[in-house]
């Protein structure tokens, strides 16, 4: 399981690019690269990391639900994902 402060920071990140979401489009469309200079790193979009929604676990992210690859096949296991069984032929 991630640190506590991992998924934070991840958060934080997430909150300053909503933030600045505007003013990073307007400064685009500018073609003024010295003003997005002056933003903040973390005010970047690309700098978020896919994390899982339960664990904070980075690697092996499925974007369709949310889940690391672990905590997915757990919960397929337990038959806590509508709509996902166990393939077999």
């Amino acid at each position: 399981m991630a640190k506590e402060s991992m998924k934070a920071r991840e958060v934080k990140r997430a909150k300053l690019a909503a933030k600045y979401a505007d003013k990073r489009e307007a400064l685009k469309a500018a073609g003024d690269y010295e003003g997005l200079q002056k933003l903040p790193k973390n005010a970047s979009p690309v700098r978020g990391r896919n994390r899982c929604k339960l664990t904070g676990r980075p690697r092996g992210y499925m974007r369709q639900f949310g889940l690391s690859r672990v905590t997915f096949r757990e919960m397929a296991n337990q038959g806590l994902i509508p709509g996902v069984k166990k393939a077999s032929w």
